[in-house]
């Protein structure tokens, strides 16, 4: 009778039985990675989101800008802090609400060519956290902090509260949506914002579940949904950070039929507009305030 190959068997059965063990917990260490992730993703979420960049980062005395220091309280009683830039025969009185990642002197020279090439009396303030406003940033305070903003031109310039033009960009888009629905503004303007910050982060990190781990919402689909006002909004094609098709569903969900939205090709997320742009916006600015000196 011949010899029989257990020894042969049981080497393979060994090496199949180390394999299998140590694929088992090669993926045990992957997942508890990818869980630990998560986890700090969680935990530093209002960071990511809202990184406040504070004074003194930027030019604080910016040559040739002129402008009125104003400090304010949010409806907490946290200070606030922003920059008026007044007009001698303002067409309008626009609030300008800036992105996450920027504060009242990083947004300066904008609000100055706002203001010249519109003719309108700007306020450009600063979310808690930001600049020299106190506090940390959050959902709920950041949109308080635009509401009394919003009362703080409203009471310096004397106008009803629908007749203020409310303007953001990116994130600043969502708090200017707010205050539309909040005070049924009258004019819009939007600059490369977004539906939600989950469709935002969907489309951007689709390998993280971030419809059930971020609490943090922005829903500017729901807020607008009754939106009857006149709309200008605008994207870039290439925005890397905020994908056109966040602004579009945006569009699209606003009922008014008095709406447009300028795409412009080549252009990211913190690219500079096309020339004409500001033609474009004080077309906007004329045609809503007709009554305007």
């Amino acid at each position: 009778m011949g010899p029989t190959n257990h020894s042969s068997t049981g080497r393979e059965s060994g090496w199949g039985g180390r394999w299998i063990r140590r694929s088992r917990g090669f993926a045990a260490r992957c997942i508890g990675v990818y869980l630990a992730v998560l986890l700090v993703l969680f935990l530093l979420e209002n960071k990511l989101i809202f990184p406040a960049p504070r004074f003194p980062s930027g030019d604080w005395n910016p040559t040739g800008l002129q402008y009125e220091d104003v400090d304010f309280v949010s409806e907490d009683g946290t200070k606030l802090h922003g920059w008026y830039l007044d007009h001698l025969a303002p067409k309008a009185y626009l609030l300008y609400c800036h992105g996450n990642g920027e504060h009242v002197a990083y947004v300066a020279p904008v609000a100055d060519q706002l203001r010249s090439s519109l003719g309108v009396a700007i306020f450009a303030f600063d979310y808690r956290g930001y600049g020299r406003s106190e506090g940390a940033a959050h959902e709920a305070g950041v949109l308080a902090d635009g509401r009394a903003a919003h009362r703080w031109l409203v009471e310096r310039s004397g106008v009803a509260p629908d007749k203020v033009i409310v303007m953001g960009r990116s994130l600043g888009g969502a708090v200017a949506v707010d205050l539309a629905k909040e005070y049924e503004s009258g004019a819009v303007i939007l600059e490369s914002t977004f539906s939600s910050l989950p469709d935002v982060a969907a489309r951007l990190h689709w390998w993280i579940p971030v419809r059930w781990l971020m609490r943090t919402q922005l829903n500017s689909v729901d807020r607008i949904s009754n939106f009857q006002g006149a709309l200008l909004q605008s994207h870039g094609a290439e925005d890397e950070m905020i994908p056109l098709g966040c602004g579009q569903r945006l569009f699209d969900a606003a009922p008014t039929t008095d709406k447009e939205f300028l795409v412009f090709d080549g252009v990211g997320h913190n690219d500079y507009p096309p020339d004409d742009y500001y033609e474009r916006l004080a077309e906007f600015v004329a045609r809503v305030c007709p009554g305007a000196p």
